[in-house]
């Protein structure tokens, strides 16, 4: 195993709708949980510190202007400010840091979309002042598929002075939905200054390994590994379930742990996931 891997958390968003359901809070976009419901937030931001998690993302990843306005009352920079606060006190005193987490748009640029890039920088310019404010110890931009919009929003963190972590998702083929491959995302993204690039979402960590030995390959920089816990299981009755147990997730990302230098999970896995992955890095 590699040293020195840094343990990061998983899900947010599938652990937090997990967390209302069992509540009986309603399934909503879970950034609406800053305003509406911050217990829950707090507490699974809480147990990923408990189960070993050393980066905790915040609640942010969808708060962006336009998905805010659409569906709430809220603005963004007041739900991702109150994020990274709910973050900073339920981890407070706790040796951990903090991402301040921002994802894709859910409209495309140009030329395959009509956003031009001015509006997506202004957009993440947004979304990203209001949390650093705040006071995060980095910003990860992931689960993008289209490597000019991630540039967009990377140049923009970039300005905050604090680290910059970007991870794209990837289809089995290794490139994205929109055709970006590995070596695409290392030479746009390294003359940006970005600290750490990788993938995350999408594929279970058997069938992304050869996608992140490609990045463990050619990367100049630290290399981060966030693989789903499979993809979700639908039955007869329309619910859905987790390929992989926390024990079957944590041990086929363990030959990864050869070759990265952050590792995680992403849809499906929640703290008992990391806690596996906590054991399998002692």
């Amino acid at each position: 195993m590699k040293n020195n891997i840094t343990l990061m958390d998983g899900a947010v968003g599938t652990s937090l709708w997990a967390k209302a359901e069992a509540n009986g809070i309603k399934k909503d976009p879970v950034w609406k949980y800053n305003a509406e419901h911050p217990e829950i937030v707090a507490e699974l931001a809480a147990e990923y510190a408990d189960a070993g998690a050393k980066i905790i993302l915040t609640n942010t990843f969808g708060a962006n202007g336009p998905a805010v306005k659409r569906s709430s009352p809220y603005t963004a920079p007041d739900i991702v400010s109150t994020g990274v606060k709910i973050a900073k006190e339920a981890l407070a005193g706790r040796d951990v840091k903090i991402a301040l987490a921002a994802g894709p748009l859910s409209a495309l640029m140009e030329p395959y979309g009509d956003m031009t890039e001015e509006e997506v920088a202004e957009i993440y310019r947004e979304m990203l002042e209001a949390g650093v404010k705040e006071g995060p110890d980095l910003i990860l931009l992931q689960t993008f598929m289209d490597l000019a919009m991630m540039k967009v929003a990377a140049v923009e963190a970039k300005r905050f002075g604090i680290p910059v972590f970007c991870c794209l998702t990837f289809e089995r083929r290794g490139k994205t939905m929109m055709g970006n491959s590995v070596e695409d995302m290392i030479e746009e993204l390294v003359p940006v200054g970005v600290d750490a690039i990788g993938m995350n979402c999408s594929l279970g960590p058997d069938l992304a390994l050869p996608v992140i030995r490609e990045f463990a390959e050619k990367s100049p920089l630290p290399v981060i590994f966030k693989p789903n816990a499979g993809k979700p299981i639908l039955a007869a009755d329309g619910s859905t379930a987790t390929a992989y147990s926390a024990k079957a997730f944590a041990d086929d990302v363990v030959p990864a742990l050869d070759i990265v230098d952050y590792v995680g999970g992403c849809c499906g896995s929640d703290p008992s996931y990391i806690r596996e992955l906590a054991e399998r890095m002692k």
